[in-house]
């Protein structure tokens, strides 16, 4: 235990305690990531989840919520705030082949824990361990595992369930590893942490025909080419650059590949669009629009535009996010503490539950040596080491948010 406050620099009671039970939280991870589940379809994980609480001895386990998602309870020894923090940890996997070689490797083709959900399930069930345990805290925590948030909205979900009316917290935190800083360090900043993400499919209508009589054609492979060119543009000509923004038109299908010499008469193109602000993110909306119907137009044909916002920017409220800076700069130091940290242009959709709550979304260091990849690599997995660390960060937010007086 020594050698590891030594390497990660952490320290305090919850670290402490809870880095006794470490090579359990290990196994338990291990196991997660073994049998990884798609989003709303994590039985195994929602059944290992509640085991672990029930063993931990929490008050209440609460199952169901959002399909698959579970809730834990527990209660401090005082009762006198009346205050109630959440904690949240999301429980999914990636439709994604593993290219790793260890024994916890997935036993499911084409399903892998390649974004670290696995680690977050473990920390939050490692907090609910020490938390009941100890109870050191005034008011009532609650701990989220959350289901499907690769994609599929499950914040959303339990929150449409009524996830924040049956337990109505005063604010709520999460957090994710990231491989890119170093074990023992954490990132967070006062304002947006993560994008907002859009999706958009573009479909254009021509008229096919023989590529070698393409004048009696409206080519839609040319509009499309135009269409991507020209989208490039709204960033660098309508986005002021002080704003950000991102437009990635990913993927052209059109045609078939066996026929070279056909020309088709539609052609679909689909992308992401990514910002902070909803002012650009609405302005971006519109000229694409504007934009795909004048080229279409002007080439002969026709175009439609689909745009869906999927998740909402991941927006810090600023006394959350300062008090949560607090918390980890009193476990790990200050100087371990980027409370400036650089927004990414990826997409949480822990977004939907600050929009409903205040409070904090963070990033917990792990690195990227001895194997560890980039998130959703082939060969990612979770840094073990920083498991009690994390566990230990989201009690510190429990306890000081909501401190046992003096009397207790």
């Amino acid at each position: 235990m020594q050698a590891m406050q030594q390497r990660l620099k952490a320290g305090g009671r919850a670290f402490a305690h809870i880095a006794q039970y470490h090579p359990e939280l290990t196994a338990f991870r291990r196991d997660l990531h073994a049998h990884p589940e798609l989003g709303f379809e994590e039985v195994y994980t929602s059944a290992r989840v509640r085991e672990a609480l029930r063993h931990a001895g929490v008050d209440e386990v609460h199952e169901g919520i959002g399909r698959t998602g579970v809730v834990g309870i527990i209660h401090g020894q005082g009762r006198s705030s009346g205050s109630m923090i959440g904690l949240r940890a999301d429980m999914d996997a990636l439709p994604m082949a593993e290219h790793n070689d260890f024994a916890w490797k997935s036993c499911k083709s084409g399903l892998m824990h390649g974004c670290g959900h696995d680690g977050h399930t473990a920390m939050l069930v490692g907090a609910a361990r020490y938390l009941a345990a100890t109870r050191h805290f005034d008011g009532t925590a609650v701990l989220i595992f959350q289901p499907g948030e690769e994609g599929l909205g499950g914040a959303r979900v339990m929150i449409e369930d009524g996830l924040f009316e049956r337990f109505p917290v005063q604010s709520v935190y999460a957090m994710h590893n990231w491989p890119a800083m170093r074990p023992g360090t954490v990132g967070i900043n006062s304002g947006a942490m993560m994008a907002a993400a859009d999706r958009v499919t573009i479909e254009v209508t021509g008229r096919g025909g023989h590529g070698a009589h393409a004048y009696q054609t409206v080519d839609v492979v040319l509009v499309a080419a135009h269409i991507v060119t020209a989208v490039q543009g709204i960033v660098s000509r309508n986005v002021r650059p002080l704003e950000s923004a991102v437009i990635s038109l990913c993927a052209v299908q059109a045609g078939d590949l066996g026929a070279f010499s056909v020309l088709p008469g539609t052609a679909t193109l689909v992308g992401t669009v990514r910002t902070f602000d909803p002012a650009v993110q609405e302005m971006v909306e519109r000229r694409i629009k504007e934009l795909c119907n004048a080229i279409a137009l002007g080439f002969g044909a026709t175009a439609t535009v689909r745009y869906e916002r999927i998740y909402p920017a991941t927006i810090n409220t600023e006394s959350d996010a300062r008090f949560a800076g607090d918390v980890a700069a009193s476990l790990v130091g200050e100087e371990n503490v980027d409370r400036d940290l650089e927004p990414s242009m990826g997409a949480e959709d822990f977004s939907f539950m600050l929009q409903a709550r205040p409070g904090a979304y963070l990033r917990l260091g792990q690195g990227m040596g001895a194997g560890n990849s980039t998130l959703h690599s082939s060969r990612y997995d979770f840094n073990d080491d920083v498991l009690p660390l994390g566990a230990a960060l989201h009690a510190g937010l429990v306890e000081q948010a909501m401190p046992l007086g003096q009397a207790q």
